[in-house]
């Protein structure tokens, strides 16, 4: 059977691509190297890189990790344009969908290496097998409700399957860092590790998993991605829209807060 050819792996900014001998091939979150800052860039990129990712049998266990001892710790809104514009939005719309569907159609076991913050896109993470989380990471959701729009990215959906509808609706309405042993406390978290020694960790599970038949070690994950994988399908484009609609009413409320006051003309 052909593979295909690793050439996509020097192709996005803000993704390093390296897969050893066996197979593992580790994603690592970077900005210029160090910890990533999200862009609409990247937004647009990681559609085509999960993608590739997802298509390539050559890749026989998938870790998630990011650069400068943190996972995803910002977002640089101001690179995402006007939101209120429907147009700008539908592109939003699709690419977040098509993210959350490509990284949940990776059919090998996707491990998730979480050092220091995961305070945007923890969905994600969510999306792996297994997370292995050190001592001081945190999960956070800074850009939605604090923000004033919309928690409807695919992040309600993943924290509601992983941790429970309940637990999910407070994290989301109240956002404050999550430590990694309440989130194992919840269930998302499988092993919590010192600080530096998450990838190790995974590393190590990979090879574990990697003693499995390929086609049983491919369809297991298939099979326990699958329910969140028809949750994603049926929520995110909805949920996605409710966002539009919440961040283009935050950018009318602050456009009028930023208008001066109309003359006074019975003066």
């Amino acid at each position: 059977m052909p593979m295909f050819q690793n050439d996509y792996f020097a192709a996005y900014r803000s993704l390093k691509l390296t897969r050893d001998a066996s197979g593992v091939l580790i994603a690592q979150f970077h900005t210029n190297g160090g910890a990533f800052t999200f862009t609409a860039q990247d937004h647009t990129e990681f559609v085509d890189a999960f993608y590739r990712v997802a298509q390539d049998r050559a890749n026989t266990v998938v870790i998630l990790t990011g650069a400068g001892g943190d996972f995803i710790p910002a977002i640089d809104f101001s690179s995402f344009g006007n939101v209120a514009d429907p147009g700008v939005w539908s592109q939003v719309h699709d690419e977040g969908v098509q993210i959350l569907e490509n990284i949940a159609n990776i059919r090998v076991p996707v491990i998730a290496a979480i050092e220091g913050r995961a305070h945007v896109h923890s969905e994600y993470a969510l999306l792996a097998s297994v997370i292995v989380a050190a001592e001081g990471a945190t999960f956070h959701d800074a850009p939605h409700f604090a923000g004033g729009i919309v928690p409807g990215d695919g992040i309600f959906t993943a924290w509601s399957y992983r941790a429970g509808a309940g637990r999910a609706e407070a994290f989301l309405l109240n956002p404050q860092p999550l430590t990694s042993r309440i989130a194992q406390e919840w269930g998302v978290v499988s092993e919590v590790v010192p600080n530096g020694k998450a990838l190790s960790r995974a590393r190590e599970l990979a090879e574990l998993y990697l003693k499995a038949p390929e086609v049983t070690r491919r369809n297991t994950r298939v099979h326990f991605i699958h329910p969140l994988k028809e949750r994603i399908v049926r929520e995110v484009g909805y949920g996605l829209s409710l966002e539009g609609a919440s961040a283009a009413d935050l950018v009318k409320s602050m456009q009028a807060n930023s208008e001066p006051a109309a003359p006074n003309k019975s003066a």
